[in-house]
């Protein structure tokens, strides 16, 4: 093998000062007499330099990619697989040079192309992924990465059965599949900038949810999840994903508090006489729980002996009839509430909402963001409640816009029950989708706890520290490619996963329904 790679450093590798046309010609010839060893079997380059155990450095003799997989033979590890982080190409030619020569003859340029490898490693007999302990040879022969040595390495199966399927592997062929257990063990996170496809790629990962019969709610604050009910359209490239338009309808139920806003939703209401003091304080979001709790609680029992049905305005006339001063600011929270017309005396009950393999949206568009804080919070806690004893069936809660949910900075009605979730509802079998555009802004607590993460295109500064900060295994490499990633590509780490992965986004089935609107029409 070495007196073959002799002759092609000596074909290939050999740079002199000669025109661009030359050079072409030269390297076409080579090609050709190219030894058999190499030609057409994927052959990328040779390594040189200073060579380590996790990155080396090699030649250039056929195009390569950045984030391209490719496998080298390791003297006492077998193949072993890498990743290409960095491409270069090294020229003669001067800033000097190029203004001179600049008027579009052919111009002598002597060039030659490296890449940048890091090692990700092989598997051992016990199947445990090593990386090798001693340094590669120089001269070694450098090859693009068979599938079979992707998924060995990688770890990536098809398990139909567990599995999400969410795309192919960005530059090759290979199906990528998230674990479905571990994502509803340990929550999921979907980050990206505005327009930058985090909706797109949650109707995706809902998609493969109701496939696979899980229990869905969805907290929907602008309507776009609807769509999930309606056939998509077959997009220009879709047959190499395997990826045919279907609905989901049969399986999908949508409700609103705002029916007039929402219509075909069925109302949901809550029952105002299967809350206590505190339940309705937490509605109120009022910061003096404490200092109303027990008025509340004294107005409630007068009621409850006289009726069984009452309304707000009920409990607001016996307070007001308390004369008591302090008693001003929860007349002020729930005379708001009875404005929004959130009860009802048969309210929605919460086994209405989750049922089992079935998907819920709770679609929250012109509600106001203060009532959706109310309804979420309420809604979210109840659930909680109800898992925690059994009596609805283990599932995923989608939230979208979780930044105002759950925020970093400040308090909301949900703030409390998110972190919860967080760091509780996996043991009860309760799974997070926190879907946002400012991973910053969503609370730490609540964002750490995601294991499994969907990261696309981010640009703000903060945002990215957040997300680096939260992600365990991203290179630098992986992480510089954050602020770079085309639409459509998405970085997934967790889920099964053993490794971040770039992920070409496998088309939608259902129609999309967060699709920016035109302002001037095609």
């Amino acid at each position: 093998m070495c007196a073959t790679l002799t002759h092609v450093d000596k074909a290939i590798y050999a740079v002199a000062r000669l025109s661009r046309r030359a050079w072409d010609a030269r390297m076409e010839s080579a090609a050709h007499h190219r030894p058999s060893a190499h030609h057409g079997d994927g052959f990328v380059g040779v390594i040189y330099g200073d060579i380590g155990t996790t990155a080396f450095r090699c030649s250039v003799a056929e195009a390569v990619e950045r984030n391209e997989f490719v496998q080298v033979q390791h003297e006492t590890c077998g193949i072993v697989l890498g990743r290409v982080d960095e491409i270069e190409r090294k020229t003669d030619l001067s800033l000097d040079r190029a203004q001179l020569l600049g008027d579009g003859d052919p111009i002598d340029v002597e060039e030659r192309v490296s890449a940048q490898i890091s090692v990700i490693g092989y598997r051992d007999d016990r199947g445990l992924l090593q990386v090798p302990r001693t340094p590669f040879r120089a001269g070694e022969p450098v090859h693009r990465a068979e599938t079979g040595t992707i998924e060995e390495v990688i770890g990536l199966t098809e398990d139909k059965k567990h599995g999400a399927y969410v795309g192919l592997l960005a530059g090759h062929e290979v199906p990528v599949y998230l674990d479905i257990n571990a994502m509803v063990q340990k929550h999921v996170s979907i980050l990206a900038k505005t327009g930058g496809g985090k909706s797109y790629i949650a109707g995706v990962l809902i998609e493969e949810l109701m496939k696979h019969h899980v229990t869905c709610v969805i907290l929907d604050p602008h309507g776009e999840y609807a769509s999930l009910r309606e056939k998509g359209k077959s997009p220009h490239g879709a047959a190499r994903f395997h990826v045919d338009p279907r609905a989901y309808a049969e399986v999908i139920q949508v409700f609103s508090p705002d029916t007039k806003v929402n219509p075909g939703s069925r109302p949901l209401k809550f029952t105002l006489s299967n809350l206590d003091a505190r339940d309705i304080l937490s509605l109120t979001g009022s910061a003096r729980v404490r200092t109303h709790l027990t008025a509340l609680r004294k107005a409630l029992d007068l009621l409850r002996q006289a009726t069984k049905d009452y309304t707000i305005r009920d409990i607001v006339r016996v307070l007001e009839r308390e004369e008591d001063p302090q008693n001003a600011s929860l007349i002020d929270e729930l005379e708001y509430l009875s404005e929004v017309e959130i009860f009802a005396k048969e309210g929605t009950r919460i086994d209405e909402l989750v049922i089992k393999g079935k998907t819920t949206i709770i679609n929250l568009k012109g509600v106001p963001p203060d009532i959706q804080e109310l309804v979420v919070n309420r809604l979210a806690t109840a659930m909680f409640e109800l898992r925690k004893l059994g009596r609805i069936p283990p599932m995923m809660l989608v939230v979208e816009e979780a930044h105002n949910f759950c925020p970093q900075v400040g308090q909301v009605a949900s703030s409390k029950v998110f972190r919860t979730l967080a760091s509780e509802g996996r043991k009860f079998g309760l799974g997070l989708v926190i879907i946002t555009q400012r991973a910053a802004k969503v609370d730490k607590n609540v964002l750490s706890q995601c294991n499994t993460q969907v990261i696309l295109k981010v640009t703000n500064p903060n945002d990215l520290k957040a997300i680096i900060a939260s992600v365990e295994g991203l290179t630098t490499s992986m992480a510089e490619e954050i602020s770079r990633l085309p639409i459509g590509v998405a970085i997934m780490t967790g889920g099964g996963l053993q490794m971040p992965l770039m992920v070409e986004v496998r088309p939608r089935e259902t129609r999309h329904g967060g699709e920016s609107v035109k302002v001037i029409e095609d």
